[in-house]
């Protein structure tokens, strides 16, 4: 079985810069984390692969040369294979050509399972995967909690869909693209010890915009559907309080409050 794992780093909240003029994120060189949600798809991926030692796992990601160390990073987690495609072209990519991009290099590959998180924690339009599994045409499903390790040799993947506070149960065909909620029971593990300064840069393949054949015009500002109008940075004020007593003088205070905000006439 061939698994390939769509990741994406986010800035940490903590430290991150912004092109104001062309309302994007500054990703070269920002300091930044795995999001999480995708990081249960990579869990799944393992679970699978220590009950089918034979599957194959690649991570795939689009994003800035400074990610490599952390790609290397899970390649020490038993994963086999690291994508990495980055281009200055993708500057300003919206969901649209995001998934044009990573589609076209999946068009090229032979995969039973695309699997994603659902949500990530700098967007959070859960786009990408839909789209992707469109141009692919294949099934998908998202906000997976859980999927029936049993099922996998059956040709159908039993999964459970956490679904506006319903559970409900699919049975998905291969291949598929699958995004996994932040609540399901999959838990990406640590790094061994003995694995920390393993040398993995070989397993990572970095591939440009013009290896995968995409015209410039396709992908960046140029081959996006929407463009970011306007951003701001939101600031927290700290409101007056007032405390009244339960009183007739408390409640006329309450009325005349009311009265001035046009409330009560």
């Amino acid at each position: 079985m061939k698994i390939i794992c769509l990741i994406k780093f986010i800035p940490d909240v903590e430290d991150f810069k912004y092109d104001y003029e062309r309302n994007v994120l500054i990703r070269e060189n920002m300091k930044q984390i795995l999001n999480p949600e995708d990081a249960c798809a990579v869990a799944f991926a393992l679970t699978v692969k220590r009950f089918y030692p034979s599957t194959v796992i690649e991570v795939l990601t689009m994003g800035p040369q400074s990610v490599s160390s952390k790609m290397e990073e899970i390649l020490r987690l038993d994963v086999d294979h690291a994508t990495l495609i980055t281009d200055k072209a993708f500057i300003g990519s919206d969901t649209y050509a995001t998934s044009r991009v990573l589609a076209t290099y999946l068009k090229s590959s032979s995969v039973d399972l695309i699997l994603s998180g659902t949500h990530t924690l700098d967007g959070d339009t859960s786009h990408v995967p839909a789209q992707i599994a469109e141009w692919l045409e294949l099934p998908h499903v998202s906000n997976i909690i859980s999927i029936n390790m049993n099922s996998m040799d059956s040709g159908r993947l039993v999964l459970s869909v956490d679904h506006d506070q319903t559970i409900m149960t699919f049975a998905v065909p291969y291949p598929s693209v699958l995004s996994l909620s932040k609540d399901s029971a999959f838990k990406m593990p640590y790094v061994r010890y003995d694995d920390l300064n393993k040398e993995v840069s070989h397993r990572l393949k970095v591939i440009d915009c013009a290896q995968l054949g995409l015209r410039k015009e396709e992908v960046g500002f140029d081959g996006s559907k929407t463009q970011v109008v306007s951003t701001f940075v939101k600031t927290m004020t700290k409101k007056d309080k007032t405390e009244v007593k339960i009183d007739e003088a408390g409640l006329q205070s309450v009325i005349d409050l009311l009265k001035e905000k046009g409330v009560l006439a």
